[in-house]
């Protein structure tokens, strides 16, 4: 199992992860460092243990609201795939009468030159 080394708030920390996910734990830990330097422009420094509880929540914050977003756009998406289906069956519908009415004003036509025939 490798041991990356990874800095948060000035200080190194060695963390085991499975073998190739050494790019993405330290694309992670920049992410919480990042979430860590903005808490100290606003809070300034309250202790690592206070900093890092506080970045967590920022980053759940976040992961909370995309998570949100998602099921909203996922709603979004039934509800879209819904007025398809609903527009296709009506446009079903409208194929099916436009046929029967040229049907009905062929038939009507073939009538009257059929008369028109006799005369």
């Amino acid at each position: 199992m490798p041991l990356v080394n990874v800095m948060v708030n000035n200080r190194a920390y060695t963390i085991a992860c499975d073998e190739g996910e050494e790019d993405h734990l330290k694309q992670l830990s920049e992410h919480v460092d990042k979430k860590v330097r903005e808490l100290l422009e606003t809070v300034g420094q309250v202790g690592d243990a206070r900093l890092l509880l506080m970045a967590a929540l920022l980053v759940t914050d976040d992961y909370f609201d995309v998570v949100n977003r998602l099921e909203s756009r996922t709603k979004e998406m039934g509800d879209l795939s819904g007025a398809r289906e609903e527009a296709n069956a009506q446009l079903a519908d409208s194929r099916k009468m436009t046929v029967d009415v040229l049907e009905r004003a062929t038939k009507r036509v073939e009538d009257i030159a059929a008369r028109l025939a006799q005369v």
